[in-house]
Order: structure tokens, then C-alpha cells, then sequence
């Protein structure tokens, strides 16, 4: 089993998460009490928000780069950032770093490829839907264009993550704001929803609309198992 590296914290709730998940597909996939190699860095996410709401993104990178090879001294062999809005600095982790780095955008682009969902709506941060790393990534690399919602409604979203979801608060009104967002862009054309921060699933699920939706802390944490054992 390769011992995967996980740079989290950001919050720690989907942190949480994640560890959740990339042990429960190791156990599903090889049964008995087997679990998941895991090597965690968590950062003070205090940190790290009050640099994204400063725009110093070039001081948040350099702290993760830091964390990033720390985590391959100490043996990790693949590495995942547990975040969508900081993946605008996930060339400056790959430069800096001998081992593979699995992508959040590469891990939800094969999804919907596999649906065959080429027009998605997002729902993330403002940094992550209104800038383009995240966005461009999906449009340049594998052609999916990714529809976001109205200002205000952007507003909203950006809002509950970093004032509830980062907090461990879920609130239904926030739920039913949510899914009118959502179903929005659904009505704009888009044929899915990319639940684009790691938090959301703690918020919305797929019981919650008829809209397709991609949880992209989920197929993240598969990635994570697929890379793990090797299949």
C-alpha cells in the first residue's frame, strides 16, 4: 500500500472528512481491519484565510510548499491538498516536489467525463469561482465549461462556507439557499453541479436535489484510495 500525504486543515472539518473517507475505501477494498497510510500536515487555517482575504497568495503557497515537503521527507509517496481554493497554488507544490500530485480538478474532470457532462455549474469560494485557476483548468485542460452563479448569489455561497461551513455550523435556511442556487444554474444549462469546496458536502448532498452533483471531497478521497492501492 502506498502511503499517501494529506496537507489539510482548511478547513479541518473536511479534513475530517477526508480521512474518513480514504479509510473507509481502503477497508471496503481490502477488507478485515485494513485502514489507509495516511500522513497528515493540518495548518492553522487562520492563517491561511487571513493571506487568501489579503490576496497574498504567493505568501499562503510558500507555506504549503513548505508543508508539501515536509510531507515528502516524511515518506509520503502521493500527495493531496484537501482544498479547491488552494489549488491556485498547486503548480508552485508540484515544482516543489518529486512525487505525484493527484489533482482535485483532474480527480472531478474524469468524473464528469464518465457522465458525460460537459456544461457543470460551481459552487466554491468567490477566489475558486470567480478566478480562473480552477475554472481555466477544467475549460483548457478537458473542455468542460463551468457556469457560476450571479454576484449575489456568489455572495451567499462564499459567505456560508467561511462563516458556517468552515465553523461546523449547517444550517438548514443555507441549505435551501443552496439548492435554489443550484437548481439556477441547472436552468441555465448547466447539466451538473461541482460541489467545489470541500466543505459543501457537509451542507448539500445528492438527497437534497435531482440535480446531478459532483462532491469533489468524495472523488478527491477516491482518487486518494485509487492511488493508494494501486488499481
Amino acid at each position: 500500500m502506498r502511503k499517501v500525504g494529506l496537507l489539510g486543515g482548511m478547513s479541518w472539518e473536511s479534513t475530517a472528512i477526508y480521512y474518513r473517507l480514504i479509510n473507509e475505501g481502503v477497508a471496503r477494498k481490502l477488507g478485515g481491519l485494513h485502514s489507509a497510510e495516511i500522513l497528515l500536515h493540518s495548518v492553522d487555517f487562520e492563517k491561511i484565510a487571513k493571506l487568501q482575504m489579503e490576496g497574498a497568495w504567493q505568501q499562503a503557497g510558500k507555506l504549503l510548499v513548505e508543508a508539501a515537503t515536509g510531507l515528502e521527507r516524511a515518506g509520503a509517496e502521493g500527495l493531496l491538498l484537501c482544498t479547491n481554493t488552494m489549488h491556485k497554488v498547486a503548480g508552485d507544490i508540484v515544482d516543489s516536489i518529486g512525487v505525484p500530485f493527484l489533482h482535485i480538478g483532474d480527480a472531478t474532470a474524469e468524473v464528469l467525463i464518465e457522465r458525460g457532462i460537459k456544461r457543470v455549474g460551481l459552487l466554491a469560494t468567490a477566489f475558486t469561482m470567480e478566478q480562473d485557476f480552477y475554472r481555466g483548468y477544467m475549460q483548457e485542460k478537458y473542455g468542460i465549461e463551468v457556469l457560476i452563479p450571479e454576484p449575489r448569489d456568489r455572495e451567499i455561497v462564499h459567505r456560508v462556507i467561511y462563516e458556517e461551513l468552515c465553523r461546523g455550523e449547517v444550517l438548514n435556511p443555507s441549505k435551501k439557499e443552496f439548492i435554489r442556487i443550484a437548481d439556477t444554474l441547472s436552468k441555465r444549462g448547466a447539466e451538473g453541479v461541482i460541489l467545489g469546496c470541500t466543505e459543501i458536502c457537509m451542507l448539500l448532498s445528492q438527497e437534497d436535489t435531482s440535480i446531478p452533483l459532483m462532491n469533489s471531497t468524495e472523488i478527491h478521497a477516491q482518487a486518494a484510495v485509487k492511488f493508494a492501492l494501486n488499481y
